[in-house]
């Protein structure tokens, strides 16, 4: 299951530096193939870490792994080409997926993938007011 689309990464990159890194034939727009296989190759690698922690596909996909994918497929474009900032958000992702997959980081979903909801919530009581011109005999 992708974890991004190309508008996620029109959005993020601009569509631009998308024709550069895809068009092989000099067509001056996306190759949709070349740019499917690196959004299909980043979300594999996604599902080998998220794998041993959720079951997939995610039932509820977090915004976060979506940004993650973002940068783990321009990546993938770039192949031995890619700048420092780039492989430093490449390697951003992986880190956060590595802890992911060692439980040190949640995603906010439970084991199935679904949103996690919490059962252990504050309950909050009032017995009334106690300092009120109404009740108060005296000094107020």
């Amino acid at each position: 299951m992708p974890y991004c689309t190309k508008q996620d990464l029109i959005d993020r990159f601009g569509e631009d530096e998308l024709i550069d890194l895809t068009d092989r034939d000099n067509m001056s727009v996306i190759d949709e193939t070349v740019l499917d296989q690196a959004i299909a190759d980043g979300s594999a690698e996604m599902d080998g870490y998220l794998g041993g922690r959720y079951q997939l596909p995610l039932v509820t996909v977090p915004p976060v792994l979506k940004a993650l994918c973002c940068n783990i497929a321009r990546y993938k474009l770039y192949d031995e080409q890619a700048s420092e900032q780039v492989t430093k958000r490449y390697d951003s992702a992986i880190k956060f997926l590595f802890s992911v997959s060692k439980g040190e980081i949640s995603l906010g979903v439970d084991g199935s993938g679904a949103k996690a909801t919490s059962t252990d919530l504050a309950d909050i009581q009032s017995a009334g007011s106690i300092f009120a011109r109404n009740v108060s005999k005296g000094f107020i």
